[in-house]
């Protein structure tokens, strides 16, 4: 018995595969399908962590343990007592710590003794503006005037500082005496810092503005 033959037409033929296809294909095979974006909770970015009073240096050190960023901004501050001065480094912020980690580890902190929790905004942690931090780092270890926490202040006569260490910073000003301050806000923690300023390194920002 013989089988029958296959028309010529009805015969497999091999497909060609175009340059383009096949580079899309090696491109799906090393990232992944097209079109699919990153795990935001993978991205790591700066969050404010809440702790308990007085705990900010004992949950810095923690998380420092951990090999994870953090940042606690200190000032210098003296005490007077009867028969003794001393100066000691205070938090600037009191009861929060600010460190920079991805969602998906953050029980690696939340864990910690004395953390309370991820400042957040409608039940999700809220991100800081990485630059903000990173120009209040930087400006803060190159700064030598005087720091201080302050009152949280939004309403006032906004400047920005345009010559010296705080270069670049905007704020309120305020005077004190026959001194001028500088009050820079984070309104996400609704913490205030003052700092010294010379009256002439500071201009309104709407003229700072006209003049960009």
């Amino acid at each position: 018995m013989t089988s029958a033959g296959v028309a010529d037409g009805a015969k497999l033929q091999p497909m060609e595969i175009s340059d383009d296809t096949r580079s899309a294909s090696q491109q799906t095979l090393l990232s992944g399908p097209i079109g699919t974006s990153a795990d935001p909770a993978a991205q790591p970015n700066w969050y404010a962590l809440y702790t308990q009073s007085r705990h900010e240096r004992c949950v810095a050190h923690q998380i420092e343990q951990r090999d994870i960023s953090c940042f606690l901004p200190l000032y210098r501050s003296v005490r007077r007592w009867k028969d003794r001065r001393k100066e000691l480094d205070l938090a600037l912020f009191p009861g929060y710590v600010f460190v920079r980690l991805a969602l998906k580890d953050r029980l690696r902190v939340l864990q910690l003794p004395s953390a309370v929790g991820l400042v957040s905004f409608n039940g999700q942690p809220a991100a800081l503006p990485e630059a903000e931090i990173e120009a209040l780092r930087d400006r803060l270890s190159r700064s030598g005037h005087s720091v201080e926490p302050h009152p949280y202040l939004r309403v006032g006569r906004r400047v920005r500082v345009c010559a010296g260490p705080m270069q670049g910073l905007e704020g309120i000003i305020v005077r004190r005496k026959d001194r001028c301050r500088v009050v820079f806000s984070l309104d996400l923690i609704m913490r205030s810092m003052a700092v010294e300023v010379d009256e002439t390194d500071v201009e309104p920002v709407a003229e700072a503005t006209r003049r960009n």
